[in-house]
């Protein structure tokens, strides 16, 4: 019919383009915008900033907005989340500055955007400031109030999230709950979390987090009830939430029934298989890691490896002196999956070889490091220490422990390290040496410790 297209048309034909996964066809449909002359309306370009930002392009949604000649609050609002999107929360704060020399005042949406910004930052100072605002404001949304909990959190203020979170006068959804429970988690404050958490409503996103919780402190008795929760909630068809069962289990000691729970999880994905076979390895079960490990691999729509798949495996190869097996693996994952090994692969290998007696195959794959320009770190140099101390190879241990005081020079457990290698070898008058260095530095080793669970009355009740 020869019809003409115009911003009424272009605007929702951008948004869908901006659900796309590349934006070939969004570009396209701009180009159009400019060829028919609408590219001069302000809500026009304001659905351009935000698809461009969807697509991750920042530089072209800013200047998308530095050629609006009006610009309103709603443009100022798609900006400022363009940059949250991006992880450029300090872009943020200056353009919000911007806003205000601008005279466009903020609304709900903008606070919750520069309170976003402050989380990431840490900024109490603006934190506070903007929570003052919010109060002078009136009407606080939970989306709001939320932001607040999380800035208080970021800033390990767990006493002011708290009291957020009750005085407050909103609704409280379970958003807002779930943001007080990670808060509480993160600041290691368990108890105030478990206290939380039975006065809500359980959810998957919060039994995953409290489960977290449960893992810390390795209680298997408090992870056992959340485990009762989730099968009597119907939950047990969440993957993030049963692998955070899975992860509790396994740092709780009770390999059976991380087992029970990897089998009874219906969608595995590369976080479940690499956790189980993370915990056999933990546990000395190398034989039936690597069983895991080719199950994995060879079964039908099976889940890919990736670099820490190859980590876990490497280690329990490490635990139960799989030396051949750990070979076969370390070479897999460069010819048959294309992952560049990392020093900590390396370093994982080369310490089954020297437990193994193999100490020139290790220094050989020190040399392939080399070849690959990978540079060695604490834990390669570390691992050739100890290596060369197992088998007796003084000159190439002082080489690789040289390396490594030059890496940390002050940290005391290198003076023990080599100050053991030196008394395995029977040079008594150089362990004397290092313990009188580590004296004049006023250098200590840490002590071991070791963690129980008892129970504490909750500091701030929920």
């Amino acid at each position: 019919m020869g019809l003409r297209p115009d911003s009424y048309t272009f605007n929702p034909t951008i948004a869908a383009c901006s659900l796309l996964p590349d934006p070939v066809r969004g570009q396209l449909v701009h180009a159009l915008v400019i060829k028919t002359g609408c590219d001069s309306e302000s809500i026009l370009k304001t659905t351009l900033l935000d698809m461009y930002s969807k697509y991750g392009l920042v530089a072209e949604a800013l200047l998308i907005f530095q050629e609006i000649s009006c610009k309103d609050v709603i443009a100022w609002n798609a900006l400022l989340s363009n940059f949250i999107r991006h992880a450029l929360p300090d872009d943020a704060i200056s353009f919000f500055q911007e806003m205000q020399k601008s005279g466009v005042m903020h609304t709900s949406f903008t606070l919750c955007s520069l309170l976003k910004a402050c989380c990431s930052l840490k900024n109490l100072h603006l934190g506070r400031q903007v929570h003052t605002q919010v109060i002078v404001t009136g009407n606080i949304s939970v989306v709001e109030a939320t932001a607040l909990v999380d800035v208080y959190s970021s800033c390990r203020l767990m006493l002011h999230a708290v009291q957020v979170f009750h005085t407050l006068h909103c609704p409280k959804d379970d958003a807002m709950y779930n943001s007080l429970l990670a808060g509480c988690v993160q600041n290691r404050e368990y108890d105030v979390a478990f206290d939380l958490l039975r006065k809500m409503k359980p959810n998957a996103i919060a039994l995953t987090t409290i489960l977290t919780a449960c893992s810390d402190i390795s209680d298997s008795a408090k992870g056992k009830e959340i485990h009762c929760v989730v099968i009597r909630k119907a939950l047990a068809a969440d993957t993030l939430l049963c692998n955070a069962l899975l992860d509790m289990y396994t740092k709780s000691g009770s390999i059976t029934m991380a087992r029970m729970a990897f089998d009874q999880i219906y969608e595995k994905n590369v976080v479940t298989w690499t956790t189980i076979i993370d915990a056999y390895g933990r546990h000395g079960g190398g034989t039936e890691a690597l069983k895991l490990f080719w199950k994995m691999r060879d079964e039908k729509n099976g889940v890919s490896p990736n670099s820490v798949t190859f980590l876990v495996v490497l280690s329990a190869c490490a635990h139960s002196g799989l030396v051949e097996e750990a070979k076969e693996c370390f070479v897999s994952m460069t010819e048959n999956h294309a992952i560049v090994p990392s020093p900590e692969h390396y370093a994982s290998v080369i310490d089954l070889l020297g437990r193994a007696g193999k100490v020139e195959e290790a220094w050989d794959l020190y040399k392939d490091m080399k070849k690959r320009n990978i540079e060695p770190t604490k834990v390669v140099w570390t691992a050739l220490v100890n290596a060369c101390k197992l088998n007796q190879d003084l000159v190439r241990g002082e080489i690789a422990a040289k390396h490594l005081f030059d890496l940390e020079p002050d940290k005391p457990g290198n003076y023990v390290l080599l100050s053991n290698f030196y008394a395995s070898t029977g040079k008594w008058e150089l362990v004397q040496k290092l313990r009188r260095v580590m004296t004049e530095k006023g250098l200590r080793k840490e002590r071991g410790c070791s963690s129980i669970v008892v129970n504490v009355e909750a500091k701030y009740r929920c």
